[in-house]
C-alpha cells in the first residue's frame, strides 16, 4: 500500500498550499481525499460560488486544480518545463508523490494566481 501512503502525504502537502487562502474563500469540500475552494464573491453562470481550486486523490495520482491559470494563461509563462510536464489540460497538475521543488514552484504560482484572480471579470457578470 505505499501508493496510498504516498497519495495521502501528497494530498496533505498540496492541500497545505491552498489552506492559507481558505479564510477569504468558501471551503466547498474538506474531506479525506478532496479539498475544494470556491470564490466568496464571484458566481458561476447560474449563481453558485465560482469553483477556484481543488486537490483530489484520484486512482493513479493526486490532482491540483487551479482555475486562475485557466482565467489568465499568462501565469504559465514563468512555469518551468518540469512542472509543465505534470499538467493535464489547462489548469490541472498531477503528482504521485511529494515533490518539494515542484510544490515550492506551485505555491508561488498559487500566490500569484490568487492575487490576479481577485480582479477577474467574468463574461456573464453584470459588474
Amino acid at each position: 500500500m505505499p501508493k496510498t501512503a504516498d497519495f495521502t502525504a501528497t494530498f496533505a502537502a498540496l492541500r497545505a498550499i491552498l489552506k492559507p487562502y481558505a479564510a477569504k474563500m468558501i471551503v466547498a469540500i474538506d474531506e479525506p481525499g478532496e479539498y475544494q475552494l470556491s470564490s466568496a464573491t464571484l458566481k458561476d453562470r447560474i449563481g453558485r460560488p465560482l469553483y477556484v481550486a481543488a486537490v483530489q486523490i484520484k486512482k493513479n495520482y493526486v490532482s491540483f486544480h487551479f482555475m486562475p491559470i485557466y482565467a489568465d494563461a499568462s501565469l504559465l509563462e514563468e512555469v518551468s518545463p518540469a512542472l509543465r510536464k505534470r499538467m493535464q489540460g489547462k489548469s490541472c497538475f498531477n503528482f504521485t508523490a511529494v515533490d518539494p521543488a515542484h510544490f515550492d514552484e506551485l505555491s508561488a504560482l498559487t500566490k500569484k494566481g490568487f492575487e490576479r484572480f481577485k480582479n477577474t471579470k467574468l463574461p456573464w457578470s453584470k459588474d
